[in-house]
């Protein structure tokens, strides 16, 4: 039988190279915008997360952000908390919650489609983090067109 020769990986050991960085730093030219797009659902993969966390970047980096969530996006922008809302509930509980928080005190957008929050999801639109923007569902495509319009970098988040 081979034998394990390699000694076990200990806290505070380094598996990667996390510091070499490959592309250059880019930054926004003033003026530049960016739009994010979910059509996720809240807890149901990684996608929600890491693109919330994608749009902070993209603000780091000088880009005037905007984030829509439409269809099962909405759960993304929607208070949560149990018992009371604003309770973390486990650890990571409100991780969308307090991304998004954090998305709109760095000067972020974020949109909801008021159909999703109401015919698919049953929620009003007091059931929002404060600062989320409703909007028709009219407005969900040309919120798009008009970023392309601007040649705005957009990213489409889509789980099936």
């Amino acid at each position: 039988m081979p034998a394990v020769t390699k000694p076990a990986n200990q806290k505070g050991d380094f598996l990667v190279d996390y510091e070499t960085k490959v592309f250059e730093d880019v930054k926004a030219a003033p003026g530049e915008k960016a739009l994010v797009t979910f059509h996720t659902v809240a807890f149901e993969g990684s996608i929600g997360l890491v693109n919330l966390l994608q749009a902070s970047r993209l603000i780091a980096k000088g880009f005037e952000t905007s984030v829509l969530l439409y269809g099962p996006g909405v759960t993304l922008g929607v208070q949560r908390g149990f018992p009371k809302l604003g309770d973390e509930a486990f650890p990571g509980h409100l991780n969308f919650n307090n991304r998004i928080e954090k998305i709109l005190a760095d000067g972020g957008k974020v949109y909801a489609c008021r159909f999703a929050l109401q015919a698919l999801y049953g929620h009003g639109e007091g059931a929002l983090i404060p600062g989320v923007t409703p909007i028709s569902p009219l407005d969900v495509l040309d919120i798009v067109l008009l970023h392309r319009k601007e040649n705005a970098f957009i990213l489409d988040t889509w789980t099936l």
